[in-house]
């Protein structure tokens, strides 16, 4: 069934246009059909009974008709007008008593949530009861007459002896929270009308009491019954919930205070929002829309903030030189970019990792791309200047990218604009952007090269009013250990410089300019995970089980013995994820069987007898190979990538598969295949690993385990199929999140929806657990697995072996030791029907050990 028709009868066209226009704003995403019959053809007031059975036939749905008129003739030609209509429709309509302009509003929200015919009739007859609260909260108020008798539920809510929502589950308790109104102008019908709309469809009794002000619960599905707790800012509401859903419930009413309830930020000014505790809240929308910010690198920071300041870059306007000269100049610039480039990836692999140090090869091959050179060439050749022949081709480039559908190639005109703005800087000699040296660094957003260049011990934190979770700038800040919030709005960039910044990279929490309650609660956050990092180092070499037995591994992911061997010294089980492009990467031709067996056993001995896990070259997509062009793809992830690429050049494949059987005869190995789509697909590769074992010329290893990622939802969905080819499913989150929501990782204006706790991705994790069952082991190796808040929600779904960071496996061992798998259940089945991510977070953060 859809959704209740509404039509609005008045005697003035203006003001029924205005009354629609307003509850239009209640209603977000969520349309209702509303028809309005007001005024008469020569623009005088009146009204039509014609008109009005027209609108009705126009507004009609199976879920009925809802009729509001304004004054007693409205009334009138509205009951005319069902006398004209059929028999069938006029039983569907009900004509309504409400005020017009407050009936109007509560109806649209009622019908939006999915109510009723005489639901929303009835929330339309108490349009004012708000208003005589406000009024006059001591006066009685007759119920109009008129309207239909309540339900069953509202005539329940309505007895005199019971308290609304407190509805006992069967352990005899509601869950109950509390939040302080932070919106300038209260609990208003705007953010009521998002609080209302976000519970629709919510198996739960939800009730708001407002406790500065006193008196009783009302329904929290009630827009009429909500404004009645006059609600201003500052007061504190507290929200009880029963039902199958009363703990998502109150998660997502929370959740939806400390946004704000999504109000503009007019609406929520800073000075607002500091005085109910200095938490900056705003609209959802997207990473950038304004003050809200997203997680991106664990760990707190409090200091000033020091705004980076990027010098413009002037292109001269003056004449070229000779072609020949200009042509020297371009060639130049590039060169020595190139080599700036390829340091900053060098410096990179040393003091982090070679995976993080890929993120550069993008940019070389940019640096390289014959496209773009071949433009800056042509726009030289018909006289222009180097500047201005590569600026031109440069935002050619840059503006087709940006302009095209597809989201992922969007997103590389940032790398574009970066690489052409260094070169750019090398021809006209213009200086780099200057980066502060200590406090806060607050930025729209850094290059690769500028965060690597960054020193965790002097730069506190990073706020940035772009990127998301998994941009470049994110990737290096974490690997850093520097802690750092994202998609913080373009606002953050017009603080004034030395303005006390405190974030808690692990949460989202930004607070600017924040009292000294705040900052000394953020401090003693602070020193409390030091310490309970130091208490986790301590006992990292011990098993991790939970508090009912549970044993669970904690891997490390790594790309160098360097890394490998942190792990270890951090107590590591194993080696979860090794990512193997490091080997391929910004060279000329692929690596032979030998300089791979060599790679390979570097890190085998690293890692000290535990097992490795090599998974096979995953390239193509944002990783392609200089010696392996590849044609144009409009969407490379949707293309050839990871096994697809590697069973398209079973030379590669075969070289790789190899090595790890060579080695595999020396040491525990496991091999896994990323990408894998089907079971044809995995077949495939696994006759190419036959032929590897043919090819060295012995047994098949005894030891040689094989495995497959996770990171298409298909193969989650055809997990049983899979389970007779494999020892073991390793679930990649990062990319499993990005194509269930159809949301690349790496695009900025996107980045908030691929959040791997969205209860769609819990939900294929929970397919592939079920599928393996006790005769496979379920590994997660994305960066979800280093978030000690989604250990006990991964570990209750049925994963066995988390794989993360060396300087995270301390804390995932302790989020294991702190979780009983039993105990954990009721959340992990709320978080799996959860409204989504943010609503799983809440849910999640109730198991995770308090100082992480």
């Amino acid at each position: 069934m859809g959704l209740v028709g509404i039509v609005v009868v008045s005697h003035s066209r203006a003001l029924a246009d205005a009354a629609v226009a307003l509850a239009s704003e209640m209603l977000a995403d969520r349309p209702v059909r509303v028809e309005i019959a007001a005024g008469l053809d020569d623009g005088s007031f009146g009204t039509d009974a014609a008109a009005i059975r027209d609108a009705i036939a126009a507004a009609d749905d199976p879920a009925g008709v809802v009729v509001l008129m304004d004054l007693g003739s409205a009334v009138l030609s509205a009951e005319l007008a069902l006398e004209l209509l059929d028999q069938q429709l006029a039983a569907r309509v009900l004509l309504c008593p409400a005020p017009l302009v407050e009936g109007l509003v509560l109806a649209a929200v009622a019908a939006a949530g999915g109510a009723s015919r005489a639901d929303v009739a009835a929330e339309a007859v108490a349009a004012l009861d708000g208003k005589v609260a406000q009024l006059a909260p001591s006066s009685p108020v007759a119920a109009p007459t008129g309207a239909r008798a309540p339900s069953v539920d509202q005539a329940e809510l309505a007895q005199p002896d019971r308290e609304v929502g407190l509805v006992d589950r069967a352990d005899g308790q509601p869950e109950i929270g509390v939040f302080v109104v932070s919106n300038g102008h209260g609990l208003h019908a705007r953010p009521a009308a998002r609080l209302v709309r976000a519970l629709a469809g919510l198996d739960a009794v939800v009730a708001l009491r407002n406790l500065t002000r006193g008196g009783p619960s009302v329904p929290a599905s009630s827009l009429s019954r909500v404004a009645t707790l006059g609600a201003v800012q500052g007061h504190r509401v507290e929200v009880s919930a029963s039902g199958p859903a009363a703990l998502v419930a109150v998660g997502v009413v929370l959740e939806l205070a400390r946004r704000a309830f999504d109000e503009p930020t007019s609406a929520t000014s800073p000075a607002d929002a500091s005085d109910v505790g200095g938490v900056l809240s705003s609209p959802r929308r997207s990473p950038a829309s304004a003050w809200w910010a997203l997680p991106a690198s664990p760990g707190i920071a409090i200091g000033p903030a020091r705004l980076v300041q990027t010098a413009p870059i002037v292109v001269p306007a003056g004449p070229a030189g000779d072609a020949p000269d200009e042509r020297d100049l371009l060639a130049d610039a590039v060169a020595q970019v190139r080599g700036t480039v390829r340091a900053e990836r060098d410096r990179t692999a040393r003091q982090t990792s070679a995976d993080d140090a890929a993120i550069f090869d993008t940019h070389l091959l940019l640096l390289d791309d014959p496209e773009l050179l071949g433009d800056a060439d042509h726009g030289i050749a018909t006289g222009r200047s180097a500047a201005r022949a590569y600026a031109t081709a440069v935002q050619r480039t840059e503006d087709a990218l940006a302009d095209l559908d597809d989201p992922y190639l969007r997103a590389r005109s940032v790398d574009v604009r970066a690489v052409g703005d260094q070169v750019l800087r090398q021809l006209v000699g213009a200086e780099e952007a200057v980066l502060p040296a200590d406090g806060v660094l607050v930025a729209a957003d850094l290059t690769p090269g500028q965060a690597a260049a960054l020193d965790p011990a002097r730069i506190e934190g990073i706020v940035l009013a772009g990127a998301g979770p998994t941009s470049h700038s994110a990737i290096l800040a974490r690997s850093r250990g520097i802690p750092a919030v994202v998609g913080a709005g373009p606002g953050v960039l017009q603080l004034a410089e030395g303005t006390t910044v405190a974030l808690d990279g692990s949460t989202g929490e930004l607070h600017l300019d924040p009292p000294a309650d705040v900052r000394e609660t953020l401090n003693a956050r602070r020193r409390a995970h030091r310490v309970s990092y130091a208490r986790a180092l301590a006992v990292a070499r011990q098993p991790a089980s939970t508090l009912d037995g549970v044993r669970v591994q904690v891997g490390v992911n790594g790309a160098t013995p360097a890394e490998i061997a942190a792990g270890v010294t951090n107590g590591a089980d194993s080696v979860g994820l090794v990512r193997t492009e490091f080997l391929f990467l910004d060279r000329d031709r692929a690596p032979d069987v030998d300089e791979q067996v060599a790679a390979y056993r570097a890190l085998v001995d690293a890692a000290q007898g535990m097992r490795v896990t090599l998974r096979t070259l995953d390239v193509g997509g944002d990783k392609p190979l200089r010696y392996l062009p590849q044609p144009m793809e409009s969407n490379p992830f949707l293309g050839v990538r990871g096994l697809r690429l590697a069973l398209a050049e079973p030379g590669l494949l075969r070289d790789q598969l190899t090595a790890v059987v060579a080695l595999a005869h020396e040491s525990p190995v496991s091999v896994m295949f990323p990408m894998v789509s089907t079971l044809d697909e995995l077949v495939r590769a696994r006759t190419v690993l036959a032929e590897a074992i043919a090819r060295v010329g012995r047994y098949s290893p005894t030891g040689l385990q094989v495995g497959v990622m996770v990171e298409v939802p298909a193969l989650a969905l055809n997990a049983r199929a899979i389970v007779p080819y494999v020892d073991f499913f390793s679930i990649g989150t990062n990319d499993l999140a990005q194509y269930t929501l159809a949301a690349e990782r790496g695009n900025d204006a996107v980045a908030a929806l691929a959040d791997p706790l969205d209860p769609a991705v819990l939900r294929l994790i929970q397919m592939v657990c079920q599928a393996a069952g006790a005769r496979r082991l379920v590994t997660v190796c994305g960066e979800l697995a280093a978030e000690p808040v989604a250990a006990a929600v991964l570990v209750g779904l049925g994963v066995r072996e988390l794989s993360v960071s060396p300087a995270a496996v301390p804390l995932i061992k302790e989020a294991v030791r702190a979780t009983s798998v039993g105990a954990v259940q009721p959340t992990v089945r709320a978080a799996l029907y959860a409204d989504g991510a943010s609503a799983v977070r809440r849910l999640a953060a109730s198991f995770a050990p308090p100082s992480s």
